[in-house]
Parts: structure tokens; C-alpha cells; sequence
């Protein structure tokens, strides 16, 4: 069973691409496809991120150490529907003009909150391999917990975009509450004196 559970969870991972893409090949993202995209692959990267925040919860409130086991891959998805979000928007709504992508990282707080969000997810990305893990020792751990700003950054970027239907966003941040103050109370039932 747990010999396919890894190749399970990858093929389900993929399975929002694969929507995606049956969406491009039918024409079906309605008036503003690029939009649509955008908003798509955003959704499911902080779908992704909550999931891999999730898993640690799940692990301590079940006892089921497998869900750990499948946080660096997930993490791994979250920053390709990151990417994916990113080129949409630099591609297709900016058409890599470079200058008008500098502008709009520089005068716009919540696409520079959301490239602040990905830099930190490429970091993650980059320093997950098990010989980065070694190598960086220690501070592995504490880079890794910028996941927790990542997240709260994401969850701002939709908010900021949304503007006036939040109802959204809004739901993905009371997930991120729980999730970030279930780990502060075991923060502090951990270190009581």
C-alpha cells in the first residue's frame, strides 16, 4: 500500500494541470483566458501551500506519520503552480516586457507581496534535496520556516486582488490561522516552564 501512496499523491497533484489544460485545449476559460489562468494557478498554489502546512497537524492529531512523508513533494507542487502563476503573468499578461514587469513588481504592494511570496517558495524549492538538508544543517530548519510568511504573504496577495469579493480569500486565511495557531499553541505547550 505505502509503495504507491507516493505515486498516487503525485498523479493527484498533477490532476489541476491536467483541468487546465483540457480548459486551454477546449477554449473554455471564458472572456479574459490569460486572467482566468492567472487566477487558477494562484488558487491552486495556496491550495497546495495549506495542504503542506496541514500535514504536521494532521500527523500530531492522528498519529499517521505517513502525511509528513509527502510534505517536501507537495511543497515541491506548491512552487510549480507558483511558477506556472508567475509565467501566466509575465507571458501572457505582460507579454515579457521586461521594463513593464520591473514597473509593475516596483509600484504595485500586491504583486510585489506575491513575487516575495515566490522568492520564498524558490528558496524552499531550491534547498529541499537531502544534500541540502545536510549541507545546511541547522539552519535548514529555520530557513524552512518561512514557509509560515509565504503563506500569510499569498493569502495578502489574493486579498489585495480580489478587493471586493474576498469571500475567497477569506476562507484560505482562516484555514492559515488555524493551521499557524495550532502550531503556536504547541509552541507554547512545548516551552511552559
Amino acid at each position: 500500500m505505502s509503495k504507491w501512496l507516493k505515486p498516487a499523491v503525485f498523479l493527484l497533484a498533477l490532476v489541476p494541470l491536467a483541468l487546465m489544460l483540457i480548459q486551454i485545449l477546449q477554449n473554455n476559460l471564458g472572456p479574459d483566458p490569460a486572467q482566468e489562468l492567472a487566477k487558477v494557478t494562484g488558487e491552486w498554489t495556496i491550495r497546495f501551500l495549506l495542504l503542506v502546512l496541514a500535514l504536521t497537524p494532521l500527523r500530531h492529531l492522528t498519529g499517521i506519520t505517513q502525511f509528513a512523508r509527502h510534505r517536501r513533494m507537495l511543497g515541491l507542487f506548491a512552487l510549480f503552480y507558483a511558477t506556472i502563476h508567475l509565467l501566466v503573468w509575465m507571458s501572457f499578461l505582460l507579454s515579457f516586457r521586461w521594463l513593464a514587469i520591473g514597473e509593475e513588481l516596483t509600484e504595485r504592494p500586491y504583486i510585489t507581496i506575491g513575487f516575495v511570496a515566490y522568492v520564498i517558495l524558490l528558496a524552499l524549492g531550491v534547498t529541499s534535496p537531502k544534500a541540502m538538508v545536510r549541507r545546511l544543517g541547522n539552519n535548514w530548519k529555520k530557513l524552512h520556516q518561512l514557509v509560515y510568511i509565504a503563506g500569510i504573504l499569498a493569502v495578502v496577495h489574493l486579498l489585495w486582488i480580489l478587493r471586493t469579493d474576498v469571500w475567497e480569500a477569506v476562507v484560505y486565511g482562516s484555514v492559515l490561522a488555524m493551521l499557524l495557531g495550532f502550531r503556536f499553541i504547541r509552541y507554547l505547550y512545548r516551552h511552559r516552564s
